[in-house]
């Protein structure tokens, strides 16, 4: 959440974008992660407390997975949210603007505590045609506790349509 109360905070991007089922950020599935992203200056900011239920094994410890999991998803809307403002449009507005993740990597530094809130922060370093390279930090604590890479790829707006069992 960006600073203020609540109710002044921006709208995240997840929540503008309709027909949004993601498990990482769709407003509307229940058992989700559900990311919230905005822009924060030139840079889109997740806050975000994980669950119990997401413990490494150790209680106390963040699973990689879901490390990867909140960066692969916050990392696509830097990449969504990047190309709406440089056409100058919001988020959400016709056409829509969907990206799929190409690759991901990302680099553990530190265990991350499961019982405080992580800050992730992404922006695009650099766009080729369809392609954009996103970087990502997550801090909590104070420090960074990983950082991610991710090609993200935008894809046609039939890539979003459903398919038919066998197509």
């Amino acid at each position: 959440m960006t600073s203020g109360s609540p109710s002044s905070a921006p709208t995240a991007f997840q929540d503008l974008m309709p027909g949004n089922y993601c498990w990482g950020c769709g407003p509307t599935v229940k058992t989700g992660l559900r990311l919230k992203s905005r822009w924060v200056g030139d840079e889109v900011v997740c806050d975000w407390t994980p669950r119990p239920e997401f413990a490494a094994g150790p209680r106390h410890i963040l699973y990689g997975g879901i490390i990867s999991a909140v960066m692969d998803c916050h990392s696509i809307w830097a990449a969504i949210a990047t190309t709406y403002r440089e056409d100058a449009r919001e988020v959400g507005s016709e056409p829509l603007v969907w990206y799929v993740t190409g690759l991901l990597k990302v680099s553990y530094h530190k265990p991350t505590p499961i019982d405080l809130p992580l800050t992730l922060t992404s922006r695009v370093e650099r766009v080729d045609g369809r392609k954009s390279t996103v970087t990502c930090s997550l801090v909590s604590d104070g420090e960074e506790r990983a950082i991610g890479e991710m090609l993200a790829v935008r894809v046609p707006l039939k890539w979003f349509e459903p398919r038919t069992h066998g197509s």
